[in-house]
């Protein structure tokens, strides 16, 4: 946060979601907002941004399945994401849904599905399918998804670039300017990550989830995450980077154009993240949003 320096990491506890072991981290209170990571990232991508809206609006943050301090699924797809996030969302009570990038993606499928359980909706540059996928850094990894022996080579990939590596690739692929995270941010992105590579599961669970992800892209019709979006029901807010390189900015008024009632914010000069890039430009339009619905 300017002038204050980085928000201090929320503490973690474990819990048991749908039987299966699952590490949360809570700003302290009871959560307002409920926070859902990308692909490869885990609860501490919404330390600041939770941090600026804590005051008033306490959050929680889980580590989905695989990642961080959470223990991997048996079956990975979108819907047994969406799953998931939905039995830690009964436990919590109807709160302000946050997802960014693939939590992005499964959260639209937890909204539509529950919205008993959603008060309003944020979509960080979420993972929708989209076309021409190979013109995008996300897409260019696809074909190498379903090849033999993948997890395998990405573990080995991982292991070669170690935990430093594996921070500044993924700093330097979500954001414009990976000179603007802050170093007590990125100490805590790399003792993450060292610890996520030390799980027996990280690189399998991240090719399953990236299988799933990408199995939207071939799932037209009443099973796509477009379908869902058109069914969403709770007054929602769509914020995209337009540099973002992983997921096109272009998707952001299509997508604001198919959810009844939403809001756009096109951020220049931003990439995948938002909420780590310009934590309180979203926590505004986060806030404006809550407060628009408190007052409706």
């Amino acid at each position: 946060m300017p002038g204050e320096g980085p928000a201090p990491v929320w503490p973690a506890r474990d819990t048991r979601i749908a039987g299966v072991h699952t590490r949360v981290r809570e700003t302290g209170g009871t959560p307002a907002v409920a926070y859902v990571h990308g692909l490869g990232g885990s609860a501490l991508d919404w330390t600041d941004l939770g941090a600026l809206l804590a005051p008033d609006l306490p959050g929680a943050a889980l580590d989905l399945p695989g990642f961080g301090g959470s223990a991997p699924l048996r079956r990975y797809s979108l819907a047994a994401l969406a799953d998931h996030v939905t039995a830690w969302l009964a436990a919590l009570g109807p709160v302000h849904l946050v997802g960014n990038s693939l939590g992005g993606a499964v959260t639209v499928l937890v909204a539509a599905r529950r919205p008993d359980l959603v008060r309003t909706l944020t979509l960080i540059s979420p993972a929708m399918p989209f076309l021409r996928p190979w013109q995008s850094d996300l897409g260019r990894l696809a074909p190498f998804a379903w090849l033999p022996g993948t997890a395998r080579v990405l573990a080995l990939t991982m292991a070669r670039l170690g935990p430093d590596g594996l921070t500044r690739q993924s700093i330097e692929s979500c954001t414009t300017d990976p000179a603007s995270v802050p170093p007590d941010r990125l100490a805590a992105f790399r003792d993450e990550a060292e610890r996520w590579l030390a799980s027996p599961w990280h690189a399998d669970a991240y090719v399953r989830t990236f299988r799933a992800l990408l199995a939207t892209f071939l799932r037209p019709g009443a099973g796509s995450p477009w379908s869902y979006a058109a069914r969403i029901a709770v007054p929602t807010l769509v914020v995209w980077g337009r540099d973002d390189r992983l997921v096109p900015s272009r998707l952001g008024p299509r997508l604001a154009g198919t959810v009844p009632d939403c809001r756009l914010l096109v951020l220049d000069g931003v990439g995948h993240v938002a909420q780590v890039e310009r934590p309180a430009t979203v926590a505004g339009a986060i806030r404006a949003l809550v407060d628009e619905h408190r007052a409706a």
